[in-house]
């Protein structure tokens, strides 16, 4: 299993921006993709963005259409989200995770970061 890092979250004011890292530990597969999921207390953890690792085709939730962009370093290993725009919908814990499909559902997603928390104050 692939092991996963977020960081880059933080406590930023509406209207602000933030910055995402995902670091994994050995290559990951051209043949998969790197996801973003947020998720906040009581609530299911929802798909956020994603990007497959060799084509760098991308896929986003339309709540964050036009504010974040996925991208992502092959030589690094290393995945991206920058969120702008934000607002305090956007506050949640956000996670990366990789798999060799691209898909919305969080269960068919097998290997996952530990989780950066994102806060935006009004």
């Amino acid at each position: 299993q692939v092991q996963l890092a977020e960081s880059g979250g933080g406590l930023v004011q509406t209207g602000g921006s933030l910055r995402l890292s995902c670091v994994a530990s050995g290559s990951i597969s051209s043949n998969y993709g790197m996801g973003w999921f947020r998720r906040v207390p009581g609530k299911e953890r929802e798909f956020v963005a994603a990007i497959t690792w060799g084509f760098g085709s991308t896929t986003y939730a339309h709540s964050v259409k036009g504010r974040f962009a996925v991208s992502r370093d092959n030589a690094k290993n290393t995945g991206y989200l920058q969120m702008n725009s934000l607002n305090p919908e956007d506050t949640a814990v956000y996670y990366c995770a990789v798999a060799p499909r691209i898909t919305a559902s969080p269960n068919e997603w097998s290997s996952w970061g530990q989780g950066t928390q994102v806060t935006v104050s009004s």
